[in-house]
């Protein structure tokens, strides 16, 4: 519990036997329940995971969107924390983003990873791409988001009932805060956080994953007339 919140880490996990130990061994006390879905690992993700305390839940459709969905289906928390299993996000940023959470009375926090201060983190490349990805968002939507692609968020279990969350890849990303941007009743926040370098091996495929999740952008857009 956290200020009488009761918190759960959903984290989605694909052959990351490498990163988990490190990620639910800095775990903060507080955290009530650590979610981790295999998304068809073929590692000891599973095993190290179960291990250390975490509900392991099983879901073999590959995807990112996919995993995520599956995990907040089995959240009992107030407050739902997302982050990723290779140790690129810091589990004890944790503490500090709910207190800004609280304090700002959000109901969806973002944490941004920029600007990126570990310069091993990110490439080139990836910067341009979430450059051009966050602006396309920000113009669509009307609405500065510096990180649309950050993997760890803040927000509560209860908003996710107005939220028509439809992808299973990687633009469930940009879908949620997409959702919670629409939403009149969700007020919506961002927030920087230290991003790290990566272990264990890289899923997403920059070009592939960049033009589908800017195509994606488009859909929704349009698709939903901009709310």
């Amino acid at each position: 519990m956290y200020k009488s919140i009761s918190i759960t880490v959903v984290i989605p996990c694909l052959n990351e036997e490498k990163g988990i130990e490190g990620v639910l061994k800095a775990m903060p006390g507080f955290v009530d329940e650590v979610v981790v879905v295999d998304n068809g690992s073929t590692d000891r993700t599973a095993d190290v995971a179960a291990a250390y305390g975490a509900k392991v839940i099983r879901e073999d459709v590959r995807g990112y969107g996919r995993a995520y969905k599956r995990g907040f289906s089995v959240a009992t928390g107030d407050v739902i924390v997302t982050l990723d299993g290779d140790q690129s996000y810091p589990p004890d940023a944790i503490s500090y983003l709910l207190e800004a959470f609280l304090h700002l009375e959000a109901d969806f926090l973002n944490a941004s990873r920029f600007p990126v201060r570990d310069r091993r983190a990110m490439s080139l490349k990836h910067k341009f791409g979430n450059l051009v990805l966050s602006i396309t968002m920000s113009l669509l939507f009307f609405r500065w988001v510096r990180d649309s692609q950050s993997g760890m968020w803040v927000f509560r279990r209860s908003i996710l009932e107005r939220m028509k969350l439809e992808s299973d890849g990687m633009a469930f990303s940009e879908e949620i805060k997409i959702e919670a941007l629409l939403d009149p009743k969700t007020r919506f926040e961002e927030l920087s956080i230290l991003y790290s370098s990566r272990l264990g091996e890289i899923k997403l495929n920059p070009w592939r994953d960049g033009i589908h999740n800017l195509l994606f952008l488009m859909k929704k857009r349009f698709a939903r007339g901009g709310g």
